[in-house]
């Protein structure tokens, strides 16, 4: 099947469970209060819904509009705006006519579950499938470094041994922590034998982030082709498993990280390429796609080990990964609100790039967690339209005694509302935007 259809079945699979979960946060302490909810909506049912029906006193259904999802409860101003229902006096049964501390946790019910979730999913991969990591026994050969890295002291070669002196477990997690964490110093053992604390400047993240180096440290791996994507430009060019790489666009080569380098540098322009099978030596043009993908992958020379778990680990194992999940997650964050952050933001296509390009169970979950605590965190942002803005003007509530009229609240509703919008907008436009020209 093509990797398209596939990322997409997966995405729209995660979305709707994610979404019908995050509802049902609402909808239980909703009911629980006794508190009338009149629509339970998965997508959105703009002028026409592909499915409803009504059962008690709540039409349920699905919409068209894959944007999200949504319960409308009675007398709450929300996306819906219906002012005639709020034009009437209150009824008992009404979400307005409830003490401010309901309302608080039926608007913290979503943004609950998703967190919760989350965490759950991990704790459930940690107890089926464990967790794979690379350590420095692991790879005698080392990591390629950057050269924006090597005027710290790092050489090529270098096993990361422990950062802040801790022991790390997975040598692969060293560029996540650099850019997401406070990382004061590792310690490396050169290919001499010699090991060395080599101290890290502070703003080492914003300088892998204007530098665009997210990936400071790549494993060293030999140029032998392990598998060839289908209807990629590697296949399309008649490479073949087990293909030896000597050269690309007249450049010699005897690594992965010097390929990988070179087709990101010429994107869709084509170069010729050198390689070894059995005692041939042959020579094929070969073009990178927007990306600079070549679609193959490339013999590991380092072992991959699994560490398993028990019931009780897996809960503490997949709440340590959840946390720092979520950590990493609001640590980058404020790349967000530079200028190239700008330019980075994605929609669904950058969403749905995140699902493994073949069906795989672990890797659905693994992104579906993901999505999971990154929608808990942008919900309880504090913007109108948002949880996270009718949490905003509870708390305002409670604190002050007073609460905020309706006409403000309609007008706060419709400009967080526009405000979302123009990010969807936004974001999916730079996904179109990135396919097109880059």
């Amino acid at each position: 099947m093509d990797p398209f259809i596939v990322k997409a079945i997966q995405l729209l699979l995660s979305l709707s469970l994610l979404i019908v979960l995050h509802e049902l946060g609402h909808f239980i302490p909703a009911k629980i209060f006794k508190t009338r909810v009149e629509k339970f909506f998965l997508f959105f049912d703009v002028k026409f819904a592909l499915f409803k029906k009504k059962i008690g006193g709540t039409v349920y259904g699905i919409g068209w509009l894959p944007l999200g999802g949504y319960v409308k409860i009675s007398g709450m101003i929300d996306e819906s705006m219906d002012k005639e229902q709020m034009a009437k006096p209150p009824e008992p049964w009404e979400f307005r006519s409830k003490p401010a501390w309901q309302r608080l946790i039926i608007m913290l019910g979503g943004v609950t579950v998703n967190l919760v979730l989350g965490f759950l999913i991990y704790m459930m991969i940690m107890f089926v499938w464990g967790k794979n990591y690379v350590g420095p026994d692991e790879m005698p050969e080392g990591f390629a470094i950057a050269e924006e890295f090597k005027q710290y002291g790092f050489e090529d070669g270098d096993r990361v041994l422990q950062i802040n002196g801790e022991d790390l477990q997975n040598s692969d997690d060293v560029n996540r922590y650099l850019f997401m964490r406070d990382v004061n110093n590792i310690t490396v053992l050169h290919q001499n034998g010699e090991e060395e604390i080599i101290e890290i400047p502070e703003d080492i993240g914003e300088q892998m982030w204007e530098k665009g180096i997210m990936i400071p440290f790549i494993p060293i791996q030999n140029a032998v082709l392990d598998s060839v994507m289908p209807q990629q430009a590697a296949e399309i060019a008649g490479l073949q498993k087990g293909d030896s790489l000597i050269a690309l666009n007249e450049q010699e080569i005897g690594y992965w990280h010097e390929i990988k380098q070179i087709s990101l540098e010429n994107k869709e322009k084509e170069m010729e390429l050198v390689f070894k099978r059995g005692d041939e030596i042959k020579s094929v043009m070969i073009a990178p796609d927007e990306e600079g993908i070549l679609g193959f992958s490339v013999k590991r020379n380092f072992e991959i080990k699994q560490q398993k778990y028990g019931l009780a680990e897996s809960i503490k194992e997949g709440f340590d990964y959840g946390y720092w999940t979520l950590h990493d997650y609001v640590a980058q964050f404020k790349y967000v609100f530079t200028q190239k952050g700008a330019t980075q933001l994605g929609g669904f296509g950058a969403i749905g790039g995140l699902f493994p390009d073949t069906w795989n169970w672990k890797g659905f979950w693994h992104t579906t967690a993901l999505i999971s605590i990154i929608l808990a965190f942008m919900n309880i942002l504090p913007i109108p339209a948002l949880d996270g803005g009718h949490v905003m003007f509870l708390l305002y509530e409670m604190v002050t005694g007073r609460k905020p009229n309706d006409k403000f609240m309609e007008g706060a509703q419709m400009v967080g509302f526009f405000i979302l919008i123009a990010l969807v907008l936004y974001a999916n436009g730079n996904d179109v935007y990135r396919w097109l020209f880059e």
